[in-house]
């Protein structure tokens, strides 16, 4: 049997990245894990997240809770919460920016070993059915068009789960208990979508 490759991977984020409603198991951080764990690559999962962050409050948590050392991989989830309390776009596509250039920093500074996730779509779930779902949709690709633009600018990969997002406006299993975070369900087509990337990163550090 061939020797597992060991790795350190590092997911920075809100509810999305920490799993709101959904069992340890059940985040996509630590699915995805799993679908590494089936190809004989074994990951130390670090999760720094929380339920409402915004890029500010990320970056206050990361000071609190520094990530040591170097990480083969690193995710980066987070804007949500901006865009829900209705904050200037200009203003995330500065403290965006000053992330993604620390998620590069904790991958041994290659922004080939960075994955941003794009901001799902909250206004397709229940809890939102009293709220304009259109302006929120405009809203979320609004922030994500920002969050695509200084990914590429930057070199790291991106990846889009929105439109998965809004497959729960016609499967309510991909929405959680609490009728606005997703559910494992949601979780494990994200993983899904996020391992092939997540191989070539990987693949390429073993060489």
């Amino acid at each position: 049997m061939n020797t597992p490759q060991f790795v350190r991977y590092l997911a920075l984020g809100d509810s999305y990245t920490i799993g709101e409603s959904v069992a340890e198991n059940e985040r996509w951080s630590n699915q995805l894990a799993a679908m590494l764990a089936e190809k004989n690559i074994q990951a130390e999962v670090a999760i720094i997240a929380r339920t409402g962050w915004t890029t500010d409050e990320l970056w206050q948590g990361i000071q609190v809770n520094p990530p040591q050392g170097m990480f083969d991989l690193v995710s980066l989830l987070i804007g949500v919460n901006n865009q829900y309390r209705g904050y200037d776009i200009n203003e995330y596509r500065e403290q965006f920016r000053f992330l993604l250039n620390k998620s590069i920093e904790y991958a041994g500074n290659d922004a080939a070993r960075v994955i941003v996730l794009s901001i799902p779509d909250w206004g397709v779930t229940p809890f939102a059915s009293s709220q304009n779902r259109e302006r929120i949709a405009r809203d979320i690709d609004a922030f994500n068009a920002v969050k695509r633009k200084e990914s590429e600018k930057a070199g790291v990969r991106f990846i889009d789960v929105t439109p998965i997002s809004r497959e729960a406006v016609n499967d309510l299993s991909l929405i959680a208990s609490d009728d606005l975070h997703p559910s494992g369900k949601m979780y494990f087509k994200w993983a899904k979508l996020i391992l092939p990337e997540a191989l070539k990163i990987l693949e390429a550090i073993k060489k």
